[in-house]
């Protein structure tokens, strides 16, 4: 257990042993018999430790030691500092059996050491046949690296490390820890840079430039560098950035892309040069003189973990030699069937060699995948010509040594269905130092002499980095590699000195792939790269690039001095209004904006605008934008001249209630006849500011024709004519008006009388007038939409659809606009006339996942929602794309039916085939088999059959026929159909029908695993049958050689635990006599080896037929 030492006693005392760096060298010289102190200290990063030996034990029968900081008394208020440490005591006889403890702890005043309690016995240690306390003299070393504490938001990994991280984009970690292990490869990063782009390439759509471009930035900037630009020249969408692809496939995708583009270059074959390597097959036959070789290349090595203690037993599985003989020989040419030996070989091993762990397997008992979270070791140095090459092929350049030094260490951390992804890379290779200090100390208390020699290993260079997405850590050598095996920890023990069980848990982090760097190419491999290596091209782009952003940054800086100003003018709403926009009168972030330090003054500000618009600052009159209680946005009122004499500053401060960094203003300019600007007319507070928008419902066309003061007692008819000038009418053309009230949440668009003052209709300053002649009501049905409001309804709700075939879910199949009004009827209608088909009823639409970018798992039901924006919105969001399918019949008709696939096994012969079958949901199995009767191939006409539920090669039911079929799940089970032997029907009263499964075993982490295969089927068995008589009807049912029978093995297993059985045994005695809730668990194994093709009941893999039967019941 770890804990600090505060329960000190008078009657035992600690030894303190403390360094004093300064006389390091003079106590190192001096003869351990002779000891100058008992107290001795030393300094790590100013901080001095000191440990604490009770060579008695500190109130427990075993020597305890602790970590303690000298001066804890002298640090200021709240000093704290982290360290990790580990303690040992040597064994002086057997190096190996030295006892080494490690732990880490946040020191501070509370708590200013840390240790061990029960760090051995002193039984042990006091024994010298053990070998720890050799002459009176004891060993003692110490590890100690101190870390300063750093908060995690103000980390700086440039700062503290040279190295920046790569920003994760949702799920993009796998792919940041690969990138980041390709780009410390330097000759890898110098070929890369050497790849000709050209300055009008785009990095979206170039792998290497944007290759090129990251590892620009990772090599200067100063901060994480984002990957997008990179995702994307890989096609890949946002989805595909919140999915982890597999790490493998992606290193042999880029490599591949890259090797591809390299071609024709001064870089061509850098990717096979640095990566590839080659092995032999090879089949070698025993008893002639024949043997076949094939020479193949790999990039990556994939080694098993599962069974291998580290990466040398898995080579050594790589070309263990397989025998094939027995059924299994191998066919030679000119030889015939021939006893052979086959295996791989290496012909020669890459400079850099990537080593996959497969971590990740199929598991066949549960159906899935499982992750192999065993220890596994890899080493610093890996020699592969250790036993004299074993792993080398004859034509091997035995001249070339392969020893190999770990570069990096790719980690996953979770399970198989997800987790975290990052690296430990050592990006120079070089060499681990350290500060060796020799010291003594002796404790006299007890009556002897006690010689502690410690030693103390500080890491003089730390050049093992943890690369995890945006943030890089400096970090030793054992979390890089021990901390990476897997396997279990061991939780410190709650009671020390108790014989309790230690608790042990699974570590979910562990190494999944390893890059090694051949030493003799290790100098050619970790070269210089730097800018003359850049083409000039790139150079530029991306100094332009960190120029913008360096810019960008100093504005968000300074943005507290500024102000934004934007301005919108006649022109942007005649450039937007029916256009971008519909409601309300332009959108501010399409109009030109100011840059303005908030202390100018708003007439200066003016002079601006005169130069930008050419508009003489005395014909200029702004007006504030507000925003009303309807949501809309609207100019409110003009500016006051005493207003314009304060600053901008002020002037946002007044015009925003929020807080917003932005001033919106309307500028007013007046044209005089010869459409030159002139002054404003004065403004009371009888005059209205009104815009105007025009409707053509011929055209389905809105456009902004103007705005005009009117006085508030005026009516509309006073200025028809002026709007049928702006219209382009003739002065006495009738026209209807309407006011734009609101659009959100849905649109109100009113009559306006023409007839009763603006006042009375409540209009005021920067209301919204629409207008259009006027239709006569006969020729309405002419238009899609006649009037104004309904344009404008229209336009609120039309949506464009997405439409996609459920089979192809990622590629759009055609677009319809569409509102979002429509009814389920009105959609189907127009996906049908889409395409061209008759009856709509056949469409069966299905929703799309927002967040997966996927169709959802049940189809949209008949009229199952009441309108288009139902079927759009999932959750929160709303989605603009729809799946559709053709059915054969109408969904109405669908799903009133239920679908099941029913396997049919044929009783004589070895076939299999999937009837996907339809039948009304209050249908029973009995209907189920009576259609299969008349379908398939039966043995005899009267043959009866029986529905299975079989799952993982097990029986788990027999369907009575009365069993409504509404219930019955296929997607899970498989269904299978099979006719009822003779001999089940007449069973005797001491007969058992059981259940016979074939089964292999495996050794999995030390336990025996039953791994069931192929297909179950039911036996009858008669009271005192013997085992020898079954297998005989066994092997004639599944008509299986003497030679091959004979290797079978027969057992009763009963939930998972095998009997075996001898010829001899009584079978019927092992099996219950009645049936039983789990009797699928009781059964007899035949254990054998799996030779037969895997049969996956997929209806692409047979033949399949669709038979649809319909029952109409006759209503009362």
């Amino acid at each position: 257990m770890l804990v600090p030492h505060s329960d000190l006693t008078d009657n035992h005392q600690p030894m303190e042993v403390v360094a004093q760096p300064e006389t390091a060298n003079t106590v190192e010289n001096q003869p351990v018999e002779d000891p100058p102190s008992s107290r001795f200290t030393w300094k790590i990063d100013n901080f001095s430790r000191r440990i604490l030996i009770f060579p008695k034990g500190n109130n427990v029968d075993h020597l305890s030691m602790y970590l303690d900081v000298a001066d804890s008394a002298n640090l200021p208020y709240g000093w704290s500092r982290y360290a990790q440490f580990s303690l040992a005591v040597v064994n002086q006889m057997h190096n190996k059996y030295s006892i080494r403890k490690d732990t880490q702890h946040q020191f501070n005043a509370r708590e200013s050491d840390w240790g061990f309690t029960s760090f051995m016995p002193l039984g042990e240690l006091y024994d010298p046949c053990r070998g720890y306390l050799v002459n009176d003299t004891l060993i003692v070393e110490a590890e100690v690296i101190v870390r300063r504490i750093v908060d995690y938001w103000t980390y700086d990994s440039k700062k503290e490390t040279g190295y920046v991280g790569l920003k994760n984009q949702g799920a993009t970690c796998y792919m940041n820890s690969l990138l980041q292990t390709l780009y410390h490869i330097p000759y890898f990063r110098k070929a890369v840079y050497h790849m000709p782009t050209t300055e009008n390439d785009m990095p979206s759509g170039s792998i290497p430039l944007a290759l090129q471009s990251l590892f620009y930035k990772l090599q200067y900037s100063d901060s994480s560098v984002a990957t997008k630009e990179l995702t994307k020249s890989f096609g890949w969408d946002t989805y595909d950035s919140f999915m982890q692809h597999d790490v493998q496939e992606l290193n042999r995708v880029l490599c591949e892309k890259l090797e591809d583009k390299m071609k024709g270059t001064v870089v061509e074959g850098t990717i096979q040069q640095l990566f590839e390597g080659h092995h032999m097959n090879y089949i070698e036959c025993i008893n002639v003189d024949y043997k076949s070789t094939r020479k193949e290349s790999f990039y990556d090595l994939q080694l098993d973990v599962k069974g291998c203690r580290d990466v040398y037993a898995s080579f050594d599985k790589y070309v263990e030699v397989e025998s094939l003989e027995g059924d299994n020989k191998y066919h030679a040419e000119q030889y015939g069937l021939q006893d052979a030996k086959k295996g791989v070989l290496f012909i020669d091993f890459p400079p850099v060699l990537q080593l996959q762990l497969k971590r990740f397997e199929y598991d066949f008992m549960r159906d899935t995948m499982v992750k192999i979270n065993d220890r596994y070791e890899f080493p610093l140095q890996l020699d592969l010509d250790r036993d004299d090459g074993k792993y080398l092929s004859p034509e091997a350049d035995r001249s070339v040594r392969n020893l190999y030094t770990l570069h990096s260490v790719l980690v996953h951390s979770g399970g198989v269905h997800g987790g975290h992804y990052y690296a430990f890379i050592r990006p120079t290779l070089s060499d681990q130092c350290f500060m060796i200090f020799k010291l003594a100390g002796a404790d006299r208390m007890y009556g002897t002499v006690l010689t502690v020699c410690i030693y103390q290993l500080l890491k003089g260079a730390c050049d093992w980095y943890k690369f995890d997405d945006e943030r890089v850590t400096k970090e030793d050598v054992k979390r890089a590699l021990e901390e990476q095996y897997g396997g279990e920890e061991e939780l410190p023990q709650t009671n020390p000195g108790f014989n309790n069980t230690p608790f042990k848990f699974t570590k979910y982090s562990n190494a999944y792939m390893l890059v090694y760097i051949r030493e003799s190419d290790k100098d050619k491999i970790i070269c210089n790269v730097d800018e003359k290596d850049i083409a000039e091209h790139l150079r530029e782009r991306l100094k332009k690039e960190q120029e913008e952003k360096e810019h960008k940054k100093k504005e968000k800086a300074e943005a507290h001095l500024y102000t934004i100003i934007k301005v919108a003018r006649d022109d942007d709403l005649t450039e937007q209004i029916g256009k971008d926009i519909y409601f309300d009168l332009v959108d501010h972030d399409k109009v030109r904006s100011f840059r303005i330090q908030k202390q100018m003054t708003f007439n200066l500000f003016k002079e601006e605008v005169a130069k930008e618009f050419g508009i003489p600052v005395q014909f200029q009159r702004f007006w504030l934008w507000a925003k009303r209680q309807n949501h809309t946005y609207r100019p409110n009122r003009p500016l006051t001249p005493l207003e314009e004499t304060q600053t901008v500053g002020t002037l946002r401060e007044v015009s925003n209630k929020v807080h917003n960094a932005e001033l919106k203003l309307f500028l007013e300019v007046e044209l005089g006849l010869d459409l030159r600007p002139i002054a404003p007319p004065d403004k009371t507070k009888e005059d209205i500011l009104l815009f105007f928008k025009h409707y053509d419902p011929e055209k389905e066309e809105l456009r902004f024709v103007g705005r005009l003061f009117v006085k508030s007692t005026g009516k509309p008819s006073e200025i028809l004519s002026k709007l049928n000038k702006m219209a382009g009418y003739a002065p006495d053309e009738e026209i209807d008006l309407y006011e734009e009230i609101k659009f959100e949440p849905s649109v109100m668009c009113e009559p306006i009388d023409k007839k009763i003052t603006f006042r009375a209709s409540q209009l005021e300053d920067g209301d919204i007038i629409c207008f259009q002649k006027s239709l006569p009501v006969e020729s309405t049905e002419q238009f899609r939409y006649p009037d104004v409001p309904s344009f404008l309804e229209y336009v609120h709700n039309r949506q464009v659809v997405h439409f996609r075939s459920l089979e192809k879910p990622k590629e759009d199949d055609f677009r319809l606009e569409m509102s979002r009004l429509y009814s389920y009827d009105d959609v189907v209608e127009k996906v049908a006339q889409k395409l061209g088909l008759e009856d709509p009823s056949k469409i069966r639409l299905t929703s799309h996942n927002c967040y997966s970018q996927q169709p959802k798992p049940q189809p949209i039901k008949y009229r199952g929602v009441d309108h288009l924006s139902d079927m759009l919105v999932h959750y929160n969001q709303t989605s603009d794309i729809l799946y559709y399918e053709v059915l054969d019949i109408p969904l109405p008709e669908l799903q009133g039916l239920k679908t099941l696939k029913v396997a049919f096994h044929h009783a004589t012969k070895d076939e299999v085939i999937i009837h996907t079958i339809r039948l009304p949901k209050q249908s029973t199995v009995g209907d189920v088999i009576n259609d299969l009767k008349t379908k398939v191939e039966l043995s005899r006409p009267d043959a009866e059959l029986r529905l299975l539920e079989v799952f993982y090669h097990k029986i788990y039911k027999i369907f009575p026929p009365n069993e409504k079929i509404e219930n019955i799940n296929d997607q899970y089970w498989t269904l299978r159909a099979e006719e009822i032997p003779e001999e089940e029907k007449n069973l005797g009263p001491n007969d058992r029908l059981i259940h016979v499964y074939h089964f292999t075993k495996e050794t999995a982490q030390n336990q025996m695993q039953i791994l069931n295969f192929g297909e179950p089927f039911f036996l009858v068995i008669r009271e005192g049958e013997t085992l020898a008589e079954i297998k005989v009807r066994i092997q004639k049912k599944l008509q299986v050689p003497d030679e091959e029978f004979a290797k079978w093995k027969f057992a009763f297993l009963s939930l998972g635990r095998p009997e075996y059985l001898q010829d001899s045994d009584v079978v019927s005695s092992r099996f219950q006599r009645r049936d039983v809730y789990g009797a699928w668990e009781q059964y007899l194994g035949l254990e054998h080896s799996d030779n037969a093709p895997k049969r996956a009941y997929a209806a692409n893999q047979y033949m399949v037929f669709t038979t649809t039967l319909v029952i109409f019941v006759a209503q009362p």
